[in-house]
């Protein structure tokens, strides 16, 4: 009971209360990776914006208490009133000491000069009210959840970067590096420039390095005071003006497993299984089980029914029959290895331990539980680690040879035998590598091309077309279809390909065919070469981590690795040559 409370937990916190099913108006359509990211990109976006106001709100209600109470304080009473004038007529009254010597801190300054700016404000309606720069900016809502973890998160020093817009000139920017002085921060780097903008002198950037919780507070110092335009938070790190998290470690997918949609029997009258209470109650034993697992564990075995072995059989019995005509070489060659190891047989399903031990030793890659089809971004991310992240769970028999969704059919006859293969495992982990740190439209476009490659791909093959799409392997009505004359084949270029409408509803009108994988490959990398991230990633094999290229040790270190590399081979070149 406590493993299944936790599953439970685990699915309510990571799976996204988003679908594509009947009530958000999408019957019986695919599950697709294509569709999931241009999802996914909208709920993030609108999940953002709810994030942002809701920080915005909260700030704005804080900082109007704060006015409030300031206001309160200053408010004076009547006897105050009067001493007040009776103070303004005696010249010859002695300021004690105490008083005469405090100076009031930075905090206080700008205190007074917001409650006089929201005081105007109030008055007339200025270009401030609809400022951009009046609440948290979503890089500062990042650093104040970064900040909020522990009170060590909060005094970790911080790299980061301020653009401050100057009204009045540049003699503003003294007031500011006093500020950072006063917030106990260190300037490392200043610079300006005359502002396009108009009402703006300067624009000025500053780099500076100070804890978290101080950074906030100088940024909301500074955005309090009617002598700057804004003030914008540009970097966290050293590495990009934002540097989204991703996984670093195959451990850390296990924070990588929302769901986008939920096309499943308990949704969707047009699902196979909808009617079938038995079939609905057998996905949701399976889900549980793959929202349970962690990194590390042993995927859990599967007892299949002998009715999920039919529905196995039959579609093992079509792939095998229509592989030698219309695979790809590759393809054959696995398939092949797998029934030779007694893993591809009729009579049972592939347990995905095994699976995930035999692509180990072919290839490096290995497998993770999934309870359906996950976010384009956890998806392709896991890639990046050589893990496939595969559904166990087995389609309805009523549509054998069709599936709305992925299931474990498909992973295992559709993917499975080409991850063996190294060069396109080479291929699927470097999609992976690219899409960590992309942005949403990128991640679209990545998806894309994934799409029309590894579900949907098509080669050439001593002149002839060949399939090694899974999408295609695994469904021998669209495989006909596609090496038919009904539909249009196109070279494979990713530039094309990452933004060719995908059709979801029925089977491709346009299929990319690649010259080979070392083609497509190549192509791939000069592609991903322009994409808008900042920053380069490698998978290093031996730590089995994801490192960012972002400093000149980590780069010589991997010219020194590099540099082995090619001194053993040239060792070996040299060796062969020798005469016996």
């Amino acid at each position: 009971m406590m493993a299944v409370a936790a599953a439970q937990k685990n699915r309510e916190m990571f799976a996204i209360k988003k679908s594509y099913s009947i009530e958000n108006g999408y019957p019986s359509r695919r599950r697709s990776l294509v569709d999931d990211a241009r999802f996914e990109s909208l709920v993030v976006k609108q999940n953002k914006q709810i994030v942002l106001e809701e920080a915005r709100n909260k700030a704005n209600d804080d900082l109007e208490e704060t006015i409030m109470q300031t206001k309160v304080e200053q408010v004076p009473t009547s006897e105050e009133k009067i001493q007040v004038q009776d103070d303004q007529q005696l010249d010859d009254v002695e300021i004690p000491e105490d008083i005469e010597q405090e100076q009031p801190d930075f905090t206080e300054v700008n205190t007074v000069e917001t409650v006089q700016s929201v005081e105007s404000t109030e008055n007339n309606s200025s270009e401030e009210t609809n400022n951009d720069d009046a609440g948290l900016t979503e890089d500062e809502i990042v650093l104040a959840n970064a900040a909020s973890e522990s009170p060590e998160a909060e005094n970790a020093m911080q790299n980061a970067a301020i653009i401050v817009r100057l009204k009045d000139g540049i003699a503003s920017l003294g007031r500011i590096l006093k500020a950072v002085e006063t917030y106990h921060g260190t300037v490392q780097h200043v610079e300006s420039r005359q502002s396009r903008d108009q009402g703006v002198d300067h624009d000025v950037l500053i780099k500076l390095n100070m804890t978290r919780g101080n950074l906030l507070q100088l940024i909301r110092s500074l955005r309090q005071s009617g002598s700057f335009s804004g003030i914008n938070l540009l970097a966290e790190n050293n590495i990009s003006v934002k540097s989204p998290w991703f996984p670093k470690h195959a451990s850390e997918l296990d924070n990588c497993n929302h769901l986008m949609t939920k096309y499943e029997p308990d949704l969707d009258m047009n699902h196979p299984g909808f009617a079938d209470k038995v079939y609905r109650q057998r996905r949701k034993d399976i889900a549980e089980i793959a929202f349970a697992y962690k990194y590390g564990d042993p995927i859990p075995h599967i007892e299949y029914t002998e009715v999920e072995v039919k529905t196995w059989r039959s579609v093992f019995r079509t792939v095998k029959e229509l592989t030698p005509k219309h695979a790809c070489a590759e393809y054959r060659a696995a398939f092949k290895k797998l029934e030779e190891e007694k893993i591809f047989v009729e009579n049972r399903l592939p347990q995905l331990q095994e699976m995930s031990e035999f692509l180990r030793r072919n290839t490096g890659f290995t497998l993770r539980p999934a309870a359906g089809l996950l976010t384009s971004r956890d998806f392709l991310a896991s890639l990046a680690f050589r893990i496939f992240q595969s559904t166990q769970y087995v389609r309805h028999v009523n549509s054998p040879f069709h599936t709305p969704e992925p299931d474990c059919i498909h992973e295992l006859l559709g993917h499975m035998p080409l991850l063996a293969d190294p060069s396109f495992a080479q291929f699927s982990q470097e999609i992976g590598l690219a899409s960590l740190g992309a942005s949403d439209d990128e991640i679209e476009k990545l998806s894309t091309v994934y799409w029309f490659t590894v579900e949907f791909g098509l080669c050439k093959e001593h002149g002839q077309v060949k399939a090694y799409g899974a999408g295609l392997l695994s469904a021998y009505g669209e495989l006909l279809h596609a090496l038919s004359d009904k539909c249009e084949h196109r070279p494979f270029e990713p530039a094309s390909t990452a933004v060719q409408p995908y059709q979801d509803q029925e089977y491709q009108p346009i299929y990319y065919v690649a010259e080979s994988f070392e083609d497509a490959k190549d192509k791939f990398r000069r592609w991903v070469s322009t994409m808008s991230r900042p920053f380069e990633v490698r998978f290093n094999p031996h730590t089995e981590r994801v490192e960012i290229l972002d400093s000149v040790d980590k780069l010589e270190t991997l010219l020194q690795q590099m540099n082995t590399e090619i001194l053993h081979l040239s060792n070996a070149i040299a060796k062969m040559r020798r005469p016996f």
